[in-house]
């Protein structure tokens, strides 16, 4: 893939990655943003409970509950979902819809419970709202559309009813309360942005390691593992196996008359020739095996829970597919191939890598282009 591509696709893998840290954040602070909603209002009720409508309350409280409930469903459902079902597609929609609903029903009930002749019985209503106005700004950071939408329905009918009032005090507390909010709107930018920036240097840090990570692994010309990478992996593979009881064999694969090819035709060529070689094997071999370039012209892999039989027919498999790779100018690509199953006496890695190896120079001793079983 050519540059640009590459790093429009590694742009576009960020971006989704940020809008899922944004979700995974908003479902994780907003948990108890339903139970704090719920006891506010208890609280208030209980506070004001000789100047509310006591039926009045009793539908207030009905319907927060129901709704309560709709967002616990919401957010175990979110919770016990796999990884890769925790999209943005899938999720926002859903937790915009509960988030009106239970911040209309929020907004509604207080303006239904207001007292319309107690100027401090509308206070303690008031302050209520704007401390859930404040409760929203930590909950919905990461979103600013719904903190400002969660706000406005949570404020907006309160306020709207305090302008109209005949009180110039009521008055006074509705235009305060809408000073406060274009506040807060402000703020909600801010906070979302830097969030969001955030987010983004987190996932290009990250990035950005494993990109580093993954190249010093990886051998520059065949896109194998490299020499140190391979040891790595083949000492833990080694360990896994012997642990287990499982077992391991070990091919030691060296191209035949590789030094002709490179002084024949060129160092050029002799890449070319290279780089097809790791894409045979890169594609002749599971996920579970471990290969590597060693260095030069010889290539390294080790096969799991294999059988020196299977091995071997492996090795002959490999052994074909490269005789049928395309080299021009070169006609023909053969290799050497050592096979060592891993036994009671092997007590290190290095044991079982060293009979392949003794394999491979019998192999290459008997006239080239075959496999060779350890003795």
């Amino acid at each position: 893939m050519d540059g640009p591509g590459l790093r429009y696709q590694q742009e576009d893998f960020i971006v989704k990655l940020v809008q899922s840290d944004r979700l995974h954040q908003l479902f994780r602070q907003s948990v108890l943003a339903v139970l704090g909603s719920y006891l506010a209002v208890l609280m208030l009720c209980w506070l004001c409970w000789d100047r509310f409508d006591h039926r009045t309350v009793a539908w207030w409280i009905a319907l927060l509950t129901a709704s309560s409930l709709v967002r616990i469903i919401m957010f175990a459902a979110y919770f016990r979902s796999p990884d890769r079902e925790r999209t943005p597609q899938r999720w926002e929609h859903i937790y915009w819809v509960t988030l009106v609903l239970s911040a209309s029903i929020w907004g509604g009930g207080a303006l239904a419970v207001i007292p319309v002749d107690d100027l401090l019985g509308q206070t303690m209503v008031m302050l209520f709202c704007v401390g859930m106005s404040v409760s929203a700004v930590s909950c919905y950071s990461a979103y600013r559309y719904m903190t400002v939408v969660s706000i406005v329905l949570v404020l907006l009918p309160c306020t709207v009813w305090l302008l109209v009032q005949p009180s110039s005090l009521q008055v006074g507390m509705g235009v305060a309360v809408m000073v406060f909010a274009s506040f807060v709107f402000s703020a909600t930018r801010s906070l979302s942005e830097a969030l969001e920036t955030a987010f983004r240097l987190t996932r290009e840090m990250e990035h950005a390691h494993n990109v580093s990570t993954r190249a010093a692994q990886t051998d520059e010309l065949t896109g194998l593992k490299n020499r140190r990478a391979f040891f790595e992996n083949a000492q833990h593979l080694f360990g896994y196996c012997r642990k287990n009881h499982l077992p391991l064999c070990a091919l030691m694969l060296d191209m035949d008359h590789f030094k002709h090819i490179n002084d024949t035709y060129g160092h050029q060529v002799g890449d070319q020739v290279l780089r097809q070689m790791g894409q045979v094997i890169s594609s002749s071999f599971r996920d579970t095996d471990v290969y590597g370039r060693l260095g030069g012209e010889e290539f390294a892999v080790l096969l799991p829970n294999t059988s020196i039989e299977v091995a071997r027919n492996i090795a002959e498999e490999l052994l074909q597919s490269l005789a049928g790779m395309m080299s021009a100018p070169v006609n023909r690509v053969s290799a050497s191939v050592g096979v060592a199953s891993m036994n009671d006496d092997d007590h290190d890695l290095h044991s079982l890598m060293n009979n392949a190896d003794k394999a491979l120079y019998r192999a290459k001793a008997r006239g080239r282009n075959q496999v060779a079983v350890a003795e």
